[in-house]
């Protein structure tokens, strides 16, 4: 990370108040970056208003779909595009909602940032959702795509419109395929942004909880360690080698979601339990079986590792939410 690169630089998140844009927004303004955070503050999303307190950025609630964005977006040094409608089954539901966040509303900001800021750099968050069911593990950026359901369409279109700024245009992006990613700051009041979520608040709150399957593996990506990939891809987006390019990133060697459950207790003292059960029948058809990704490509483009490991990492997530669980329900 090159602290002095981002001193006044002008920089728009979009996504910002949600787990992943707001911890990126603390980071940012702690490295003295004027910092404007978009939220459509969606009931049914990851956004929190509290996940803002204390960072000392602007955040203006608007849909990107219908917001006016040029004043946001004009002179903006970098771009950071966390925006999305990340559901699956609510892409399954409403696949027209769906597209019209993550595909139609991308272009429009594609558009914006075309005429007010020509030479912002974006880093745009993607997804390993795209490659489906895995042919082989680790995947590289090398596997097939295969979405396993509507909002894997949706999202691979909004990356797509991307990586043709920079092929087209010569603007510089980086795409960011993203595993699971924890820690402070993300929903969890249910599982509508990861199971893990609906992990933490179970644990926390002295109940049970479930654990679906149980033998897949998953690498999980604590946000410390994805915020600083995200920081290291925008200082790094003019390079030959990450400039246009789409990314893999993990996190923890990869562990069977019986395993994490297990971590989990232990990062909680010891106290808590789960129980195992079969995928719900309206889940089974879109869940994906194991996964973890081979990142080799971004750490040797860029130098970034994750620091943080796994047992360490749940630890501290569920130490940051004790003070603060009311703000989280």
């Amino acid at each position: 990370m090159n602290a002095a690169w981002w001193k006044n630089r002008r920089v728009l998140v979009t996504g910002g108040a949600g787990f992943l844009g707001s911890n990126l927004c603390h980071a940012l303004a702690g490295l003295g970056a004027r910092v404007t955070a978009l939220d459509a503050m969606f009931e049914e999303g990851g956004a929190n208003p509290r996940n803002l307190d204390g960072a000392g950025v602007m955040l203006v609630r608007g849909d990107l779909r219908d917001t006016e964005l040029h004043s946001l977006a004009r002179g903006a040094d970098v771009l950071f595009n966390l925006a999305a409608q990340t559901s699956h089954m609510g892409g399954q539901k409403d696949p027209v909602a769906d597209i019209n966040i993550n595909a139609v509303a991308q272009v429009r900001l594609v558009q914006v940032m075309r005429e007010v800021a020509p030479g912002a750099r974006v880093v745009h968050a993607s997804t390993r959702q795209f490659y489906g069911r895995p042919l082989y593990l680790p995947v590289n950026e090398m596997h097939p795509v295969n979405p396993p359901d509507a909002n894997g369409v949706s999202k691979w279109a909004g990356e797509q419109y991307w990586l043709l700024e920079s092929r087209v245009l010569k603007r510089p992006v980086v795409s960011l395929r993203l595993t699971n990613c924890y820690g402070p700051r993300l929903r969890i009041r249910d599982a509508k942004q990861t199971f893990l979520g609906i992990w933490m608040r179970r644990l926390l709150e002295n109940e049970p909880f479930e654990v679906w399957g149980g033998e897949q593996l998953r690498d999980l990506a604590f946000v410390d360690d994805v915020t600083a990939a995200f920081l290291g891809a925008a200082e790094h987006a003019d390079d030959a080698r990450v400039n246009g390019q789409v990314f893999n990133l993990g996190g923890a060697p990869p562990v069977s979601l019986r395993d994490l459950a297990d971590l989990c207790i232990a990062a909680n003292d010891g106290r808590g339990s789960f129980s195992t059960r079969e995928f719900p029948a309206d889940r089974a058809p879109i869940d994906i079986g194991s996964y973890h990704a081979d990142d080799a490509a971004f750490r040797a483009a860029t130098g970034w590792a994750p620091q943080v490991p796994l047992a360490q990492g749940l630890r501290r997530t569920l130490d940051w939410y004790r003070e603060r669980l009311e703000d989280y329900l």
